[in-house]
């Protein structure tokens, strides 16, 4: 279609955006995307096979994921008098938090923080603010995000706890006072709490802005595509009326419900990836040419000190080892590179690789 056609049938916002663009991931060692990287035990998978019978396919799924909300109750401690919405990925709740808002509302974020914050804010046309970390130790710029609030008056704050891509927790304490400063909603988003032990579940009840969003899909359940969001009442049930019916399949209902209740497995798995994320650590922080960063999530992020991060990125891709350049994306990420934390032999594939890539600068 013609560009002048184009030009008339989009907001000029769209036409300068660019798709969120995901890996070709084929015959590659996947340590891009924050998945866990382990499969579910044999005897899980067939008992899990033998209660997929009885999902009923010719009819609509439960609207309101009754039985998934109550096993995401009890295995999140979400206090019994917050309110639930469930959402395809915690994406789509970003999306309907933000379809909910005034046209003229601000989003604001703290940056390098989640891309979809920001792409979902400008895809819907909302003012979207973001607020630079602090270059040392990647921590939130109290000052300059109170400033931000106090200027913009930010319908919706978002902070990643712990944040990705940088890994880190922020300051419990100065998210507390970005709460009481905040004249909207403020999402901690929690989407690595599996990884970390830290949240501000407990603290829902303390504050009527606060909003925590979870995430099955880091715990080892990424292809059901299910994101939660926990808080007072009276706003989820605003939010509600933005949700479009139907929107957890039966599929993912009853998988979820399934694995949620069995889930001595992936606790498991998150003790191993948290085991194998210090062990990757301490191999990093032997590397002279690499700078490791402190993570509570399942992926370390790390600067390359003695070559260009893009060429390091390209060879580990020739060696077979897929991880996510953030250097790119500019600023305080510049030569930086993400790895997400898989098997201890897929860990040691890439730690072997890195080792060669970073060798081949001298």
């Amino acid at each position: 279609m013609h560009n002048t056609v184009l030009a008339t049938l989009f907001r000029p916002e769209i036409l300068a955006m660019s798709a969120y663009h995901v890996a070709d991931a084929h015959n590659f060692i996947k340590l891009d995307a924050m998945e866990n990287p382990h499969g579910w035990p044999a005897d899980i998978q067939q008992a899990w096979l033998e209660h997929l019978k009885d999902c009923p396919m010719n009819r609509y799924p439960d609207p309101e994921a009754k039985a998934l909300s109550g096993a995401l109750r009890e295995s999140n401690l979400i206090p019994a008098e917050s309110g639930l919405l469930l959402g395809n990925g915690s994406d789509e709740i970003i999306q309907i938090l933000q379809m909910a808002l005034p046209g003229n509302a601000t989003v604001l974020a703290p940056e390098p923080g989640f891309v979809m914050y920001k792409q979902i804010a400008l895809g819907l046309g909302l003012r979207y603010q973001g607020v630079p970390l602090l270059t040392e130790g990647f921590d939130l710029d109290l000052p300059a995000m109170l400033a931000a609030i106090e200027s913009s008056k930010p319908s919706l704050i978002f902070l990643a706890y712990p944040n990705n891509p940088t890994g880190n927790l922020f300051d419990a304490e100065a998210i507390k006072t970005i709460l009481e400063a905040a004249p909207g909603l403020v999402v901690v988003d929690e989407a690595y709490a599996p990884f970390a032990d830290a949240s501000f579940i407990r603290e829902l009840p303390k504050y009527q802005n606060l909003l925590v969003m979870r995430t099955v899909s880091k715990l080892g359940l990424a292809g059901l595509r299910l994101g939660f969001l926990a808080g007072d009442s009276a706003i989820l049930d605003q939010l509600h009326k933005v949700r479009l019916p139907y929107n957890i399949n039966c599929l993912t209902q009853i998988t979820a419900h399934f694995a949620l209740t069995h889930q001595d497995f992936l606790l498991a798995q998150t003790s191993d990836i948290r085991q194998q994320r210090s062990e990757v650590m301490a191999a990093l922080q032997t590397m002279d040419a690499v700078k490791a960063y402190p993570s509570a999530a399942n992926f370390i992020l790390f600067k390359t000190l003695a070559r260009a991060a893009d060429e390091v990125f390209i060879s580990l891709k020739n060696q077979g080892v897929l991880i996510k350049n953030l250097s790119p994306q500019g600023g305080v990420l510049h030569n930086c590179l993400r790895v997400t934390i898989g098997k201890r032999e897929e860990n040691q594939a890439f730690l072997t690789a890195l080792h060669s890539a970073l060798q081949n600068s001298s």
